[in-house]
């Protein structure tokens, strides 16, 4: 008779998991934040282990979540990169308060930091992406705190937003339907965006063209989930609840003439479909010290999705270089 297979017992160390404290959890922590309303928490989960190269993800809204940040897990750990997920106060995953005057932009940058101390990113290792309002976030962070940074990329954002209003208004708007715009228009003038048909017309006048080019119906599975998981309060306090121009706190924000203070190593990635100009941002690229343009030309303002390849080959080519030392001076 033969001995039953006995239990292993002895532990094992995996790659990754030495000197980690996230361990247990998979990579996900809590991490709190200080406010001018007291202390709250918000959600981050580390992916991969790399100590020369730690990417955290900003993304957009505000008020979205981390979530349609998830097509980078094809992507990314291949390329060895340390990666962070992370939702913003009043996110999903994060707390979100009942505190509007917490919705300010030079809170975000604060909370970014407190995040970037908890987490142990420096100078050495620490990148920062940053998607549409993301975008917004890592230019600021990028102005007051740079001294952290090793690298940079502003994805999917131009440096104004009264340029980004105009090149709606010039270029976007007068393509559309007409009639389907007339009726966009009605129902954001009359504050009845909650009607469903607001909806109906936008998806396949707007989203479908510049948001992200396929049919709603095939939106990947995590798009889908951040849209449901937005939180509008946040959204329409700093955005305004137009999605064909920004009308909120952030009407009048407009870094361009600072873009040359940035020193940093800089990608600024566009897609020729986008919400954004292409052209404003190629020219962002121009302005920084060391700018890099990244054009997704079958991309819109999701080009990690719509031309998803090239995205995450020029983020890959991008963090790559610094970690080798091939960033210039």
């Amino acid at each position: 008779m033969t001995n039953p297979i006995s239990p292993v017992t002895e532990s094992r160390t995996y790659p990754g998991n030495t000197g980690r404290n996230d361990v247990l959890s998979g990579g996900a922590r809590l991490i709190p934040v200080q406010t001018p309303k007291g202390e709250f928490h918000v959600w981050t989960k580390r992916v991969g282990k790399n100590p020369k190269t730690k990417l955290l993800l900003l993304h957009g809204g505000p008020g979205f979540t981390h979530e349609y940040f998830e097509a980078f897990d094809s992507y990314l750990p291949a390329a060895g990169i340390e990666y962070y997920y992370y939702d913003q106060l009043g996110s999903a995953y994060s707390d979100q308060p009942a505190e509007p005057e917490l919705w300010e932009l030079p809170r975000f940058i604060e909370e970014v930091e407190q995040v970037r101390r908890a987490l142990g990113l420096d100078q050495g290792n620490f990148y920062l992406l940053g998607h549409s309002w993301g975008g917004i976030l890592a230019i600021e962070y990028a102005l007051k705190y740079q001294q952290h940074l090793k690298g940079l990329i502003v994805s999917n954002m131009m440096a104004s937003i009264p340029a980004y209003n105009a090149y709606a208004n010039a270029v976007l708007m007068p393509a559309m339907d007409q009639a389907a715009l007339a009726d966009i228009k009605r129902f954001e003038q009359t504050g009845t965006t909650d009607d469903p048909r607001y909806m109906e017309l936008l998806v396949p006048h707007h989203y479908e063209q510049h948001v992200l080019r396929m049919p709603a119906a095939e939106w990947p599975e995590p798009v889908n989930r951040s849209f449901k998981h937005l939180n509008a309060e946040v959204y329409v306090a700093m955005q305004g609840p137009s999605e064909l121009g920004a009308s909120g706190k952030l009407v009048d924000w407009d870094r361009t003439a600072e873009l040359h203070r940035i020193g940093v190593a800089t990608l600024v990635i566009g897609a020729r479909h986008d919400t954004m100009d292409p052209a404003h941002m190629e020219m962002m690229a121009g302005r920084l010290q060391r700018g890099r343009y990244l054009c997704c030309p079958n991309g819109s303002h999701l080009a990690m999705y719509d031309d998803q390849e090239t995205y995450m080959e020029g983020v890959i080519d991008f963090v790559g270089d610094g970690s080798q030392g091939r960033f210039s001076r």
